[in-house]
């Protein structure tokens, strides 16, 4: 079988990604969702190559760590909250700059 870019495999790999969620939700992480698995194996462990094999694919789905995906999603929870404040003190700001 041929490399293809991995977002091709998704679709086929579904079953496999469900599997790797019910194991994160037995160690203790009940929220985790499918695409958060498969956005954190495409923004962490394909960053430097999104052409795989669909043996590749499996591989990284079932050697994803917790601790990497904790990483991910904290990286990405910090940024959503930083990006929330910022555009909040831009509101203030806005809103201080129309009062003059």
């Amino acid at each position: 079988m041929q490399a293809k870019p991995v977002q091709e495999w998704r679709k086929t790999v579904t079953p496999i990604l469900r599997s790797k969620q019910a194991e994160l939700r037995a160690i203790g992480y009940p929220e985790v969702t499918v695409d958060q698995i498969w956005e954190c194996l495409f923004e962490r462990v394909w960053k430097g190559n999104r052409e795989k094999k669909l043996y590749e694919i499996v591989q990284d789905i079932f050697r994803l760590r917790a601790s990497t995906y904790m990483g991910f999603i904290t990286v990405n929870a910090l940024q959503d909250d930083e990006g929330d404040l910022m555009a909040s003190i831009s509101a203030l700001i806005d809103s201080s700059d129309k009062s003059k």
